[in-house]
């Protein structure tokens, strides 16, 4: 794409068929907003949802939400929506707990599953979360598994028949990397292990087809591109050939095979309900099906055709205008081995980072020096490109980065 112009870029958006879920989002008019990889934008149907759940459903109706709201149900009802989104068949998800609490759950059920085997495998460059569950569950496993951790484009090679499980986040958060879930899920299976898949980074920023890929466990979160809200609760989803195998650790009521009989002794539910625990915090989890219903009136196919136009731009102009100012391309340049995000490292990222965001233009950073933009198709214009780009230009150019405010660090990178 030579000789880019913004008008250029405004003629794509009129283009655009995605243009109109634009509208649906609660985006301020001065904001270009780059961080949907770390937190989605509110959905303008949220609003309407949360005053409907804590004004009528609780203010007015109080416990009876849970029958005549749906309350009891939503975990699951939520769970199937996801499962069109993300190649599972009903009954196969749950939208429950975090993602590092349903982690756990998850390895320590592999651990039960090959009880031969000793060894969880995981990236060493993952996302802090899940490496620090394994290790939880490690020492909680008394030092009868072990936990190996080898860079990301050495997973496929170090799965072997000592590996119980091989634990891949599919889309690296730092760098956009993509890892290829077919490939190496098989490779895990010929070799006897059981391959779980993080889609935090995934899970509405591109294809994915879990039961197509033969996948036997994921976990996710639904605050990123599925917009759900900040914290809301995760999902988790379970093959049904695994189901009634074994048991999860977090034996709580909800996970119960008849909860309401309010036996003393734990019975696991033989279904997808197993995977949850406690009561659901039901006023963030409602917010998350209006994200989740924009998705399902969305062609995922041009969601992703979308997400590699924007960040292609963006790579473009970066070098093309910014180029003389030392950032580093830290995400793949093909397309089709990264996910919706784009990373540029600076020794100078962080203080870069609150300038941009002083300006409108909210990206995020992740030490040492990774800067970070995500690429939501559903809100963000191309026209968003170039102007991202031309502010960063001008910070850089001015110097204004240097300035105090922007090098005092923050609680939140």
């Amino acid at each position: 794409m030579s000789n880019l112009t913004r008008d250029a870029l405004k003629a794509m958006d009129k283009k655009d068929t995605l243009s109109s879920f634009r509208t649906r989002f609660e985006l301020p008019n001065d904001i270009i907003y780059l961080d949907g990889n770390s937190l989605g934008a509110q959905p303008k149907a949220a609003l309407a949802v949360a005053k409907d759940v804590v004004g009528r459903q609780w203010g007015q109706d109080l416990i009876k939400s849970w029958n005549t709201a749906g309350w009891f149900d939503m975990p699951y009802r939520l769970g199937d929506k996801l499962a069109v989104l993300l190649g599972a068949d009903a009954g196969e998800m749950l939208v429950t707990d975090s993602t590092g609490i349903n982690l756990y759950k998850i390895l320590a059920l592999a651990a039960k599953l090959n009880p031969e085997r000793s060894v969880l495998l995981m990236e060493n460059d993952n996302f802090p979360t899940d490496v620090y569950m394994a290790q939880g569950l490690i020492d909680q496993l008394g030092g009868s598994h072990t936990l190996k951790l080898v860079p990301g484009d050495e997973i496929m090679a170090a799965i072997d028949d000592s590996v119980a499980a091989v634990s891949i986040t599919q889309v690296n958060y730092k760098t956009g990397r993509l890892l290829d879930m077919a490939a190496i899920t098989a490779k895990a299976h010929a070799c006897g292990a059981l391959a779980i898949w993080d889609l935090c980074h995934s899970a509405g920023a591109l294809p994915v087809n879990l039961n197509g890929c033969n996948v036997d466990f994921a976990v996710g979160c639904t605050y990123k591109y599925l917009n759900g809200g900040p914290g809301s609760p995760a999902f988790i989803f379970a093959a049904k050939r695994h189901q009634n195998k074994a048991s999860q650790p977090l034996s709580g009521w909800w996970g119960h095979s008849d909860p309401f009989a309010f036996s003393r002794d734990y019975a696991a539910s033989p279904n997808i309900s197993q995977m949850a625990c406690g009561t659901q915090p039901i006023t963030s989890m409602a917010m998350i099906e209006c994200g989740l219903d924009m998705f399902l009136d969305a062609d995922m196919a041009e969601i992703r055709k979308k997400s590699n136009t924007l960040c292609d731009l963006f790579i473009e102009l970066m070098e093309s205008r910014c180029g003389d100012f030392g950032f580093e391309l830290n995400s793949p340049r093909d397309g089709t081995k990264r996910g919706s995000q784009i990373s540029f490292n600076h020794d100078n990222g962080y203080a870069i980072v609150k300038a941009l965001i002083a300006r409108g233009v909210i990206g995020d950073f992740r030490a040492p020096a990774n800067m970070r933009f995500g690429f939501a198709p559903l809100y963000v214009r191309y026209v968003d490109v170039w102007d991202a780009v031309e502010h960063l230009r001008d910070i850089m150019a001015t110097g204004e980065w240097r300035k105090d405010i922007y090098n005092q660090q923050d609680a939140v990178t």
